[in-house]
Parts: C-alpha cells; structure tokens; sequence
C-alpha cells in the first residue's frame, strides 16, 4: 500500500475516534444502525439500479485496488523495452520471440510481437490507441461508480432524516423525551453517515481511481512511443533516452529552478545583466530579430 494511503486511512480513523470522543454520552451516541442502515441500503439499492450487477459486484475489488502498491512500473517497462531493443537491433528475431515470453505488461508484448511479425507501424499504432481508449473508458467508468455512489449517500441520508423527523412528530404527543430523541437521533445521524461516507470513502476512492488511471495512459503512451522506435530500428540508446523523458519530474518544463551557484544570478555577469547595462538592447535585438524574419519572409 502506498505510504499516504496509509496516512489517509489513518488520519481517517484519527477523525473517526476524534468525534466520538467528543459525544456527549460516550462513543456509542454516534452509533445508529437504523440511520446507516438506510443510507447504506437505500446507496447500495440505487447502485443496482443504476449499474449492471456484474460491475457492482467489482466495487470491493476496485476498493483495495487502491491501496495496493502499484510498484515501479515505469522503470521496468523501459528496462525490457531497451532490452529488446538491442535484441531487435542486433538483427535475431528469434532472440526477441524469446525474451518476450518474460515480459509481464501485455500491452508491451503485443505490441512488440506485431513488430517481429512485420505488421506495418501505423496498424500497430491504431490496435495500441484502441486498446487505450477501450481501457481508458472502462476505468473512468469505474470511477465515475464511485462518484455515483457519493451523490447518492446524502441524498439517503436526507430521506433518513425526514423519516426521523416523521416518526419523531407521530411520537411527540406522548410526552416521552427517550423516545423523542431517539428518532431524533435517526434524523441526524442519517445525515451524518450520508455526508461522512460521500466525502471520506466514495469520492477518495473515485479521485484516486481517476489518477491511477492517468497514471497508466502515461505508460501506455510511452510503451507506444518505444514501439514506434522500435519498428524504425532505432538505437537502444535512444530509445532508453526518449522513454527517460516520459518519467522524469520537471518542476517547471520551462525554466529551471534558481540555483545560487548560476553564473547568471551572479551581478555584473550573464546574458540578462548584459543586456540591462545597454539602455535599448533589448529593444536592439528585438528589432534585429524582426528584421531577419522580413528578410527571410522577403
């Protein structure tokens, strides 16, 4: 499991232990199963409704998918992609055909047998994107479940507070207080469950389903780019390179961080404090540059 999953669920539990410590009559004052009851129930019924049973029956699965540690996938797909690379470019089919059977990504291995198999680049191409968009597709609807099911709590939780609210004024003329505040207690906790469930379970669940699958379009494009390379027979080297620059981390992919030990942040040096001591340069060289491109255009 990833390390702030961790720290999500148990900030979660922190929360959990926090409000029940601050109930007035002890922990089980937020306890109500006849309120969870009717959020749970009544979410679960509209799910049904609303999805084939086949991908209800998925919801537990898809929920500790995201607690499981996806490994570091990148690295090991530019390993074998560069491996093979150099078993291609070393011009033995035979050699590829069997280091395939150890590769692990499927998307990988299609796409790499099809090029052995001197299918034409662009039909290799077309099969990887539809396949991306079929797994893109299934995926986001996946996790647009989970946001369903967070619409669908509070509005639960809603009809368990006016039943409360109902039962609580059928009972109001007997003049028992106990049994006013229990159905009181539905009404309000329904709401609680409801809201508590949407924003701490369902909708956590949906956002970390949706960036999982980012994630892996990110490396299936970047499989597909190898591919490409692959079926030009460029150099490993290169394609080691090129897929390299799929996983590096830029802070900013326009400017690097300041760093003091620049010679350009240093006074007096560097093109920028050139071109602050001549009043105009830089208007000088804007005007140059408009001049070129007249010429050229000329």
């Amino acid at each position: 499991m990833p390390p702030f999953a961790w720290l999500g669920g148990l900030l979660a539990l922190l929360l959990a232990a926090g409000l029940m410590a601050l109930s007035a009559d002890g922990p089980v004052s937020l306890i109500n199963m006849t309120g969870l009851s009717i959020v749970v129930l009544g979410t679960l019924g509209a799910v049904l409704v609303s999805y084939p049973w086949r991908e209800v029956l998925r919801i537990v699965r898809l929920a500790v998918r995201v607690f499981r540690h996806p490994g570091n996938r990148n690295e090991r797909d530019i390993q074998s992609l560069v491996y093979l690379a150099r078993l291609w470019f070393s011009g033995d089919p035979r050699k590829v055909e069997a280091a395939l059977g150890e590769v692990r990504n499927p998307f990988l291995r299609t796409g790499v047998e099809l090029i052995i198999d001197n299918t034409p680049e662009q039909e290799v191409l077309d099969l990887m994107r539809w396949r991306m968009v079929r797994m893109k597709a299934r995926e986001r609807g996946e996790a647009q479940m989970f946001r369903t099911m967070a619409l669908y709590a509070p509005a639960f939780g809603m009809v368990g507070t006016l039943v409360g609210l109902v039962n609580m004024l059928a009972v109001i003329d007997l003049g028992d207080l106990a049994l006013v505040g229990e159905h009181m207690a539905v009404a309000l906790l329904s709401t609680f469950y409801g809201i508590l469930l949407a924003n701490l379970v369902f909708k956590p669940v949906a956002v970390k389903l949706e960036r999982r699958t980012e994630e892996r379009l990110i490396t299936m494009n970047m499989i597909m780019e190898g591919v490409s390379l692959l079926s030009r027979r460029q150099a490993p080297a290169f394609i080691e390179a090129t897929l390299n620059s799929f996983v590096v981390q830029h802070q900013d992919e326009l400017q690097d961080p300041p760093e003091p030990s620049r010679a350009a942040t240093t006074p007096g040096t560097g093109l920028l404090a050139a071109l602050k001591r001549r009043p105009g340069a830089g208007e000088a060289v804007a005007a140059s540059a408009t001049e070129d491109a007249e010429q050229r255009h000329g």
